[in-house]
């Protein structure tokens, strides 16, 4: 069940306890996460586990987490020129691209970001190609050692288990009395 799914009963105030409940949490929504933190601490100062439900609820529903810039946001609260609903599309439509692939309506600037983050992905890409080329030569490097040990050890006579390179051959037998 996503977060959105469960603060919406409480947003439409069914009856009762909800009612109040979801008019709280849609007053803390309008004012942003810094009201959300303010209440947590207020929760934490007066009665310890309602400032932990407070928190759990906060890191549950991604109120903890998310990053809005005009939506409901601490500065922005006085200012807000877009509806929830402008919020909603917004978000959707910019996924997760996050905040820094934005236009910021200077199209000087746009156009500079974007051939930085292009140049950044290219040279990104071309160190990752070098990585992989040098992760090749070393793999190569080793098997060419591994091959040629083996090759010198198929080669070289058999002096038994301790023989080494440095191995003096073995003794001639003594004649049996």
């Amino acid at each position: 069940m996503s977060s959105a799914a469960f603060a919406e009963p409480l947003k439409q105030g069914a009856a009762g306890a909800s009612s109040w409940l979801g008019k709280a949490v849609r007053w803390l929504d309008d004012h942003g996460k810094g009201a959300w933190i303010a209440v947590m601490v207020l929760g934490f100062i007066f009665f310890w586990p309602v400032g932990l439900a407070i928190l759990a609820y906060m890191i549950w529903s991604n109120r903890m987490f998310n990053r809005s810039s005009s939506c409901g946001s601490w500065g922005h609260r006085h200012h807000r020129s877009h509806s929830r609903a402008d919020c909603e599309a917004m978000k959707d439509s910019w996924g997760d691209m996050g905040r820094s692939l934005r236009p910021t309506g200077n199209a000087a600037f746009d156009a500079y970001k974007a051939e930085t983050i292009q140049r950044l992905q290219d040279e990104q890409q071309a160190f990752e190609a070098f990585l992989q080329r040098l992760r090749q030569a070393k793999d190569k490097s080793e098997f060419d050692n591994f091959m040629e040990e083996r090759s010198r050890a198929a080669r070289a006579p058999h002096a038994g288990p301790d023989a080494g390179p440095d191995a003096a051959p073995p003794a001639p037998d003594a004649p049996a009395l």
